[in-house]
């Protein structure tokens, strides 16, 4: 379990009443945000103290690891200025009765802040931050200071932490599909498109039709499993169909033909690849699932070379789309 402290003065009442951490991927001009970044690395049973209005309001438990969401439409004009699409991290919130102000407890916290990328300061103001890890003791330190709930909590966190395993392979988000739905019907409305495109770039977010078909005029077999029967194989978007043009939607050189496992794994940012084909495996995935589930996990594994177009988009897929590993 990881401890983590996120600011939430604009966006509390959404996230905490909506059960959920959202932010942008990147900031307006293109660049990293290390606040954003954390967000990757976040896993099922981790704990969130929630800061708002100088205080800890809510804890949390994450349920998962994040995943692209578009920005909540609830967030209005608290995030005009935002990406349209970010990471979002569901979580368990529970609004606190014993509502603690740090800065009135900075003679033993202050020892305990993070060496870089602190969301306080020594005097116990805030940083201009979204969401930072802090160290394990100084979480236990804060749940202390909260008392009871802060103890219930804890506990709960420790016993969805053990069963994050299953998480692995839950359900698509209903909030996924809400939006492919939406997306399916701005491709029906586009007037740019014949009737015949639209239906092949609605079929290529299902991994068939033209764009199958298209990627399998490069790919013969799944990169890791090496099954080539073509009705055990996805062809599967590199750059997401959910965040690609309606030409990267059907472009061959946007595909891997991959077994189904496989294939969840790489749409959810659990694995990637080098361009050179090493296979990258995400620390915030469980292990164990991942070697059930036929990843050589621990081994030196190498998927093959990749088209220079193909290097293009899995250089999307390694910034915007792998989970971190954990450090």
């Amino acid at each position: 379990m990881r401890c983590w402290w996120v600011n939430q003065n604009q966006t509390f009442r959404h996230e905490v009443g909506g059960g959920y951490l959202w932010s942008p991927k990147v900031n307006r001009d293109k660049s990293k945000n290390h606040f954003y970044e954390t967000m990757r690395e976040v896993s099922a049973g981790d704990l969130v103290f929630s800061f708002n209005n100088r205080k800890i309001m809510a804890l949390g438990i994450a349920m998962g690891p994040a995943y692209t969401c578009p920005k909540p439409v609830e967030f209005g004009a608290a995030g005009a200025s935002w990406n349209e699409v970010g990471w979002r991290v569901d979580v368990k919130f529970k609004p606190l009765l014993r509502q603690i102000v740090p800065k009135d407890h900075m003679k033993v916290l202050q020892p305990l802040l993070p060496e870089r990328y602190s969301p306080i300061r020594a005097d116990g103001t805030g940083n201009q931050i979204y969401l930072a890890e802090i160290p394990l003791r100084m979480g236990e330190v804060m749940l202390g200071l909260i008392g009871p709930e802060g103890e219930a909590v804890r506990l709960n966190a420790e016993s969805h932490s053990r069963v994050k395993e299953e998480l692995v392979v839950a359900p698509v988000n209903d909030i996924l599909d809400r939006w492919d739905r939406e997306l399916e019907k701005q491709v029906s409305e586009a007037r740019d498109l014949s009737a015949t495109e639209k239906e092949q770039v609605v079929k290529a977010r299902r991994g068939q039709g033209l764009f199958k078909a298209r990627v399998a005029g490069r790919e013969t077999e799944c990169r890791i499993t090496k099954v080539s029967r073509p009705e055990h194989l996805i062809a599967s978007h590199i750059k997401p169909w959910r965040v690609s043009s309606n030409e990267e939607r059907i472009d061959g050189e946007n595909g891997l033909l991959l077994t189904p496992s496989v294939d969840h794994l790489f749409d959810k940012g659990f694995i990637s690849f080098k361009n050179s084909g090493e296979l990258i495996v995400s620390g915030v995935a469980e292990q164990h699932s991942l070697q059930r589930m036929g990843i050589p996990v621990g081994a030196h594994f190498n998927a093959g070379i990749f088209t220079r177009k193909q290097s293009g988009y899995l250089e999307y897929h390694r910034d915007l789309i792998l989970l971190k590993a954990r450090t």
